[in-house]
């Protein structure tokens, strides 16, 4: 069984001899990527300067290899691990191939002359990261989404057993995040480096994590698999959220729902309701929702924004108490809106609650774009 490369034992944290995290066990192997997430403040950061020894644990340890942080010499520790922080770092007439060849120095001479082998770790690096054509221009002109992608190269380029970074995915568009995480899941499977990493995007966390530490805004931690950390209740709990809701399974944040009596019916499914449903919320117009299975995609949404949901099981036909529940709804509001749903033979009784509404002659919506929902209930 392969060794834990990276643990803490008895580990506290904190600031000028103040505790602010403490019993902290973390452990990590090769090959495995450990994400923290937790609310601003909490301690994420501290943490990692402890890891990555910018600060001094005020109790406990930390070990690497099975042997404490402390007892390696700066040039060791730089060659098994490697970092990549949100600070900024001070560069004078250095261009972003300069920047990344940095990552070399561990292992160069007195001198610190890099060898042809040392330049094609460095263009390996910028490829990697697509930063190869920027790698003549000034470090400090650029942007900010391509100082962390430069940072990131550097990490790379030392080659590390370990590489621990701090909310790398700041400043990163969605295409360079997605990049970015790529490259961390690829130097954890066919490098087998160990990836500590702080995430913001808790959407993102969940896709890429082999183990998941929680750092609370009370001091509480968690250590568990993501299947374990990621349910709806402890997120909730974990970044205090009141108004709106996240959706583990989607990764999906919907706002407050809107308050008030409901005098909208969406007939929705299949995806079709989704921008309705956050349309109306937009507008603060409270609406009901239905007939949706547990199942349906359109279903978390409308839990989310909806005042109430008329559901079905999973796999069953819609029956007549369900039929007879949304008729009720119906009855109650004064619009209904026809999302587009398409009908099979399991929802088939979708149509008839449809029918329904246009017997009781209700004002129907089929499937109206913003401007009318505006025009209608904003008088805009």
């Amino acid at each position: 069984m392969e060794q834990i490369y990276v643990q803490t034992e008895d580990l506290s944290v904190g600031y000028h001899g103040k505790v602010l995290l403490s019993d902290i066990a973390l452990k990590v192997k090769k090959g495995e990527i450990l994400v923290l997430i937790g609310p601003n403040g909490a301690g994420k950061s501290t943490i990692i300067k402890n890891i990555i020894r910018e600060m001094n644990p005020i109790s406990g340890n930390i070990y690497v290899k099975g042997r404490k942080i402390s007892d390696f010499t700066s040039k060791e520790y730089a060659k098994i691990m490697s970092v990549v922080l949100t600070e900024k770092i001070k560069t004078e007439m250095m261009t972003c191939r300069d920047v990344v060849a940095m990552g070399r120095y561990p292992y160069t001479n007195y001198f610190g002359r890099l060898t042809k082998e040392d330049e094609v770790i460095v263009n390996e690096s910028l490829k990697k990261v697509s930063a190869l054509d920027i790698a003549e221009n000034d470090f400090s002109q650029i942007s900010d989404g391509q100082r962390q992608r430069i940072m990131l190269a550097r990490a790379i380029c030392q080659k590390p057993e370990v590489i621990v970074l701090d909310e790398p995915t700041s400043f990163l568009d969605i295409r360079h995040k997605i990049e970015l995480l790529d490259i961390l899941q690829e130097m954890a499977v066919k490098d087998n480096v160990a990836v500590i990493v702080s995430l913001h995007e808790i959407e993102l966390a969940a896709k890429i994590a082999d183990y998941v530490m929680c750092v609370g805004a009370d001091g509480k931690i968690e250590f568990g698999r993501p299947e374990k950390i990621f349910t709806d209740d402890r997120i909730s709990s974990l970044y205090g959220l009141i108004h709106g809701t996240y959706n583990c399974m989607y990764g999906s944040t919907e706002l407050k729902k809107p308050e008030g009596t409901p005098k909208v019916f969406v007939a929705g499914g299949a995806g079709t309701g989704v921008f309705i449903y956050r349309e109306l919320q937009r507008l603060g117009i409270a609406f009901r929702a239905g007939i949706l299975y547990e199942n349906d995609c359109d279903f978390p949404v409308a839990k989310a924004l909806a005042s109430e949901v008329i559901t079905e099981k999973m796999f069953e036909p819609i029956g007549k108490d369900t039929f007879e529940a949304a008729c009720r709804k119906i009855d109650e509001s004064d619009y209904v809106i026809d999302t587009g749903c398409p009908v099979g033979q399991m929802n088939a009784m979708l149509k008839d609650v449809l029918e329904y509404a246009a017997e009781k002659k209700k004002i129907i919506l089929k499937k109206p774009d913003i401007d009318t929902l505006k025009s209608l209930f904003t008088g805009e």
